[in-house]
């Protein structure tokens, strides 16, 4: 990712996956840009970002390294992340995700949260009720719909605790 990028000004998707890319470089001047697809590359961190958190509505990301959400929150009108097969571990990150009120579309299959929870997928498992209780606005998760009553568990889901 170099400097060239600011002249498209124009581009509403910018897919620059499978490039090897280690680190976001500013997104200056892609002020139409709506879908950025970073998918397969390096990346650690989500930075750089700020250039894209006016219009930014998807972003792909699936296949990196990243460990962290830090950053994402800037993106308001964000409706899609595409965050499978990462390093994402801790639930807490997704409470950054909270203050993203278009959010609507989470995919974190292959992340440590995903892959140590028993049944991720089965409707009512841990691992949604967490990651909803989190991210209440989501209408779907790794694929799956979201419903009503899936949503009102997540509401008063409290976690048991693994020290007993």
């Amino acid at each position: 990712m170099d400097a060239a990028l600011q002249t498209l000004t124009a581009c509403k998707h910018l897919s620059l996956s499978t490039n090897n890319i280690e680190k976001i470089q500013p997104l200056t001047g892609l002020e139409n840009l709506k879908i950025l697809s970073l998918g397969k590359n390096l990346i650690k961190k989500l930075d750089n970002l700020d250039g894209v958190a006016e219009t930014l509505e998807e972003l792909w990301i699936s296949y990196n390294n990243v460990e962290k959400l830090k950053g994402v929150q800037q993106l308001t009108k964000l409706r899609v992340l595409y965050a499978s097969n990462n390093k994402i571990e801790d639930f807490d990150e997704l409470n950054k995700l909270t203050e993203l009120s278009k959010l609507e579309e989470l995919l974190l299959v292959g992340n440590p949260i995903y892959t140590e929870a028993e049944e991720p997928n089965a409707i009512g498992s841990d691992y949604r009720l967490m990651v909803l209780k989190r991210v209440p606005q989501l209408m779907k998760l790794d694929g799956i719909a979201v419903d009503g009553e899936e949503r009102e568990k997540a509401a008063t889901f409290e976690p048991a605790d693994d020290d007993e």
